[in-house]
């Protein structure tokens, strides 16, 4: 199974940038594709980005592509989320997610494996 660690998060002004890692722990993070998902305030989850095995597929929800990149480190067991232009509506706890069955999914339903999250404030 599975174990998430994020860290990265706090505060930063709109417009600006962040870097959140998430380090796996308790199986084959490598064999596994690794995703972010993030809830706002008053709001459903939603995934954010998903990267394959490899690193050479990615995907992103369309309120994040351009701005945000996704990227792992499969020996470091770890996966990364850049986030540039970061605007308020971007404000929520994001969490490292995975899939037992090893997919991608649009879904937050999906996934089986999920980190604590790690609050992002993005404020003037």
């Amino acid at each position: 199974q599975l174990k998430f660690v994020e860290s990265g998060g706090g505060l930063v002004q709109p417009g600006g940038s962040m870097r959140l890692s998430c380090e796996a722990s308790g199986a084959a993070f490598h064999s596994y594709p690794i995703g972010w998902a993030r809830q706002a305030p008053g709001k459903e989850r939603e995934v954010v980005s998903c990267i394959s095995i490899n690193g050479v597929d990615t995907v992103y929800a369309d309120s994040v592509k351009g701005r945000f990149t996704i990227e792992r480190n499969n020996a470091k067991n770890t996966a990364y989320l850049q986030m540039n232009n970061l605007k308020p509506e971007d404000t929520a706890v994001y969490s490292c997610i995975a899939d037992r069955l090893r997919f991608c999914h649009p879904d937050v339903v999906d996934y089986d494996y999920w980190g604590q999250g790690i609050q992002v404030t993005v404020s003037s």
